[in-house]
């Protein structure tokens, strides 16, 4: 008889009627490595021989510790085990499982019995009930808060595979005996919320029996125990104060979790007799699943695969008609309370898991038919009843070549195969030329069409023969299309007559342009001199619109710096005159220059009536300036110096052109290239009000008297004579801005400018930001669609400030189609929906900041309100087409959000295909110009959309999906990264990549 020493680790084994696997259980032991062992068997009642088994391999083995109880469970077993365990590490074994001799000696040295407690944990494979081997079963790492994020929505460990201390077992009540299934996923979700760690052992050192009558098969208990885990689970998180559940988070919300269990049972289980309904009631709430079909796909294949004892994904294939009954009912429990289209991407996240498993499988599933094409013996492929959705790989000689993923339209003949092979897969040069008489004339009448391509390679010079070779191989590929055979039924057949139908009505194309279009300018060519420059600036009258409210007060703000009795003043760059009618009427005598003789022919008539002064061209840098003047005005033109050396030269003119105890009054604003550290513009002089004032006080003749300080710009009077102590005013300038003065402001600190980021960074990827309303008010239930204006004016002033510029969506595709790296920090910015607020809000605070933006409009409900949204409260209103043709006219693009606001998915082929094109014509004829980008509703997007998208006109095409868009995207799948307004105004910069980034 086996003595037993002191055990470093005991097995808690419940047994009930475990007769025929209790001995080879017991023998995975004693087959250990290490022998220090103690196994704690309690039998639960059974009726069989099971205590007879039990006692009989303890007479031998002294580690065997039997004991018995009446039928309790098999948690209040392991219970009782742990009571009369003596070992200070702990593993749960069941009966009918048994582990790898080598289980104590990987797994004992990890576990620890410390603080906090450390568990161990391994793979496991599990065994089929014709005692095949299963893959191995690879657990997460479940480090940190991973471990109470995963437990949170299922039960991450097979019961066998951990090894934990038995103080922490006792610590947290051991399990819960009012739990029939799932007490071990709840003991192990209490150890992570009690901060124990978990560590993970690579090897598979554990073997799970499967069998149909065991107590896990009972899918009630499974979906209300699971209901009950995941309540638990809730309650430990908010106590502990764990983050939201989301997607975004990465931790699953608790119905998402229930229906993850329900979908498991079901797909495990298979049970003809199973009322799936009456399952999705136990669960307190029916989630919307969409977001979450892929990983709900993947549920579903690992319960079937574990239910059917397939190993690979594509075994399930030959057992397709056992399971696709069950599994279509799931998905249409799914789609019933989801996002209409959650459930067509679960079958077609399905479909291509198994397809992918093994390309040369054909089958069809719901509405997606995968179809395995030898190259070498197409045939006829008739088009499966209910599917409107292809999967399509092609094989040479037994190799994958390529794969077609799209819209279905009809039956595929050879031709249509040929195509597809040809144009959408880039495959040709696998097809082989059939030496047929059909080909032949193709080939033919192809190479006479051709013949002038020919001629032209006979008389060019240089290397003809590899075009002549291009030439050929173009030329054979349209006699193969030419000649494979097809039929009306054929897929393309089919698509071509569907468009042409939709053709025979369309709205019109370019008929009602929203009036003159803006006249395109051509750009002037380089000035030859500095007047020209200015006479071409004066070209139109008041260039920078000189009777703005900032303006007037910037100039009030100047008068008020004039002391009395000034009899003779000068004013330098007086422009029209706007300033100097005002100067007029607080001097004596006023000369008033420019250096343009549009700009003085327009004083002129505006100082008419005004006696006292006097107009005349004159460039105060090269020219000499009227002597002896009480006061002289030079205001925002000083940085156009082209130098510091410069601007002292026309400083010293100033001060000597002054009386003693004579004025100079200057008015420059502050400049982001001469002040990085604080607001100002970006004009790209190579100064400022900074500078200038430092150049100006270095004066010998010049003392500083007085300043008035706005955030904008600084007006300063210098007088050339002693002075007291200077005056500095803090004033505010004048509101609203005009956006063609905002535009050039960068608010804060300090950041990147624009034009140096573009010379000096390019980049691979590119964020596109999605909004929704730009409000303040609305239903709270969309509180996350909604950003209040002040935000989103700090949000693109920190765009602004950080050196971002806005992308149009046709840009975008371009330089994501040229594969090379983008200069400088591109944006684009986008808004679905075309909402009112996108008019009254958005677009000014767009404009006051220098950016564009791509709106996607829902054409059908143009001028009306956001019905989709009526469940949560008012819907808000949407631009009318007025509305949308203004901003048009003002440079912002428009884009598509289909008709109605339906999700793709939740729509047939010919449906979303007549609904994408209505849509296109509609902004097309109102904004008289092509529009080739659409944004879908929800994101729906799936393996049917960029097809579709590609035959209604589009060229471009964007999701929900978080990420950058980058050089590898589908161009009809391009990610966006979504601006929530529920969440802090510090999250902003984290989301363009500059985390802790000064935001305002």
């Amino acid at each position: 008889m086996v003595i037993a020493a002191t055990p470093d680790i005991s097995f808690l084994i419940p047994a009930y009627n475990a007769a025929d696997t209790l001995a080879e259980c017991l023998a995975s032991l004693q087959q250990q490595s290490r022998s220090n062992w103690q196994a704690v068997v309690v039998d639960d009642g059974s009726t069989d021989r099971t205590w007879e088994v039990l006692e009989s391999i303890a007479k031998t083995d002294g580690r065997i510790l039997p004991a018995r109880q009446p039928n309790a469970g098999a948690a209040a077993a392991r219970n009782h085990a742990a009571r009369l365990a003596v070992a200070p590490l702990l593993c749960m074994l069941d009966a009918d499982d048994w582990l790898d001799p080598t289980f104590i000696e990987n797994m004992q040295p990890v576990a620890e019995d410390s603080s906090p407690a450390a568990i161990a944990y391994c793979a496991f494979r599990r065994v089929a009930p014709d005692g095949r081997l299963m893959q191995v079963e690879q657990p997460p790492i479940l480090t940190g808060d991973v471990a109470k994020r995963e437990f949170s929505s299922f039960c991450a460990l097979a019961i066998h595979t951990v090894v934990f201390p038995r103080s922490l077992f006792e610590l947290l009540g051991g399990m819960d005996e009012s739990l029939q299934t799932c007490e071990d996923w709840d003991l192990w979700l209490r150890m992570a919320f009690s901060g124990a760690e978990f560590r993970r052992v690579d090897q598979c050192l554990a073997f799970y029996r499967m069998k149909a009558d065991s107590l896990s098969g009972d899918p009630i208990k499974m979906v209300r125990d699971a209901v009950r885990v995941t309540t638990k689970a809730q309650a430990l998180r908010m106590q502990q104060g764990l983050s939201a559940e989301g997607p975004e988070t990465g931790w699953i919300t608790r119905p998402v979790s229930q229906l993850r269990m329900l979908a498991w049972v079901v797909s495990a289980g298979l049970d003809p007799k199973a009322d799936i309904a009456a399952l999705a009631a136990l669960l307190p709430e029916m989630p919307d699943a969409a977001g979450y079909e892929n990983f709900l796909a993947g549920v579903i294949l690992h319960g079937l695969q574990t239910g059917l004892s397939t190993d690979r994904a594509d075994d399930l294939v030959d057992v397709l008609d056992k399971w696709r009954p069950a599994f279509l009912l799931l998905i249409q429990l799914i789609e019933k309370h989801s996002l209409p289209g959650t459930g067509r991407k679960i079958i077609e996240a399905a479909s291509w898991h198994i397809s992918a498993a093994n390309p040369l499988r054909s089958f069809t599933l719901g509405n997606v038919q995968v179809v395995s094409a030898a190259l070498e013996t197409l045939s006829r492929i008739p088009k499966a009843e209910p599917a409107d959705t292809l999967v399509m790989h092609a094989l040479s000689g037994g190799q994958h070549v390529g794969t077609f993923v799209g819209p279905l339209w009809g039956d595929l003949s050879i031709r249509a195969q040929i195509r597809l092979i040809m144009q959408e897969m880039q495959a040709e040069e696998h097809l082989q030329t059939p030496p047929t008489l059909a080909y032949i004339r193709s080939w033919t009448r192809e190479a006479l069409r051709g013949y002038r391509a020919f001629g032209g390679l006979i008389i060019r010079n240089g290397r003809r023969r590899g075009r002549l070779e291009r030439l050929l191989a173009h030329l054979g590929r349209k006699a193969l299309l030419a000649s494979a055979p097809s039929d009306k039924q054929d897929n393309d057949t089919r698509l071509s007559d569907i468009l042409r139908t939709l053709e025979r009505d369309p709205a019109p194309l370019f008929s009602n342009p929203s009036g003159p279009q803006p006249e395109e300018r051509n750009a002037a060519p380089p000035a030859r001199s500095e007047e020209e420059y200015w006479e071409h600036i004066f070209e139109r009258p008041d260039p920078w619109n000189y009777v703005s409210v900032y303006e007037q007060v910037k100039y009030e703000q100047t008068l008020n710096l004039i002391p009395e009795g000034i009899e003779k003043a000068l004013e330098l760059a007086c422009a029209e005159g706007i300033f100097t009618e005002k100067l007029a009427r607080r001097v004596g005598r006023l000369t008033a220059t420019d250096i343009s003789q549009r700009a003085i022919d327009r004083a002129v008539e505006r100082c008419r009536d005004h006696r006292n002064v006097e107009l005349c061209v004159l460039d105060f840098v090269r020219q000499d300036l009227p002597p002896e003047q009480d006061l002289v005005v030079c205001s925002e033109v000083l940085y156009y110096m082209k130098d510091e050396e410069m601007l002292a030269a026309a400083c010293r003119k100033m001060a000597a052109a002054l009386k003693p105890n004579g004025y100079l009054i200057t008015a420059h604003a502050h400049i982001r290239e001469d002040e990085p550290a604080r607001t100002g513009f970006d004009w790209g002089n190579p100064f400022g009000v900074g500078t200038i004032k430092q150049v100006l006080a270095a004066q010998a003749d010049l003392a500083l008297e007085e300043t008035i300080e706005t955030e904008l710009y600084a007006i300063h009077r210098f007088r050339k004579g002693p002075v007291a102590d200077p005056v500095l005013r803090i004033e505010g300038h004048g509101t609203p801005l005009d956006a063609d003065v905002a535009k050039h402001i960068i608010w804060g600190p300090a950041g990147v400018n624009r034009e140096v980021a573009w010379t000096t960074e390019v980049t691979t990827s590119v964020p596109i930001l999605m909004y929704h309303r730009i409000a303040e008010e609305g239903p709270t239930a969309l509180r996350r669609f909604r950003t209040p204006p002040e935000i989103f004016r700090k949000q693109m002033q920190f765009l602004r400030r950080q050196g971002f510029y806005t992308l149009t969506a046709q840009t975008l595709a371009d330089l994501l189609r040229s594969g090379k790296p983008i200069q400088g920090r591109p944006v684009m910015l986008t808004f679905d929906d075309a909402y009112l607020d996108f008019l009254t809000d958005a677009f000014p605070i767009l404009a006051e900041n220098d950016f564009s933006a791509e709106v996607f409009v829902v054409t059908d409900k143009a001028g009306g309100r956001s019905d989709w949204d009526s469940a949560y409260g008012e819907p808000a209103p949407l631009m009318s087409w007025s509305n949308i043709q203004e901003l048009h006219q003002k440079g912002i693009c428009f884009g598509s959000h289909l008709a109605s606001h339906t999700p793709a998915s939740a729509m047939d082929n010919e449906v979303f295909l007549a609904e994408a094109k209505l849509s296109r014509n509609a902004l097309q004829s109102r904004l008289g110009t092509a529009v080739e980008s659409i944004a879908l509703p929800y994101g729906a997007t799936d393996f049917r959309v960029p097809g579709i998208l590609a035959h209604a006109g589009y060229a471009v095409g964007f999701t929900t999906r978080p990420a950058k868009a980058t050089f590898s995207d589908n161009l009809f799948g391009l990610p966006r990264l979504e601006v929530r307004g529920d969440r802090p105004l510090e999250a902003f910069p984290e989301l363009m990549g500059l985390p802790g980034a000064y935001i305002g």
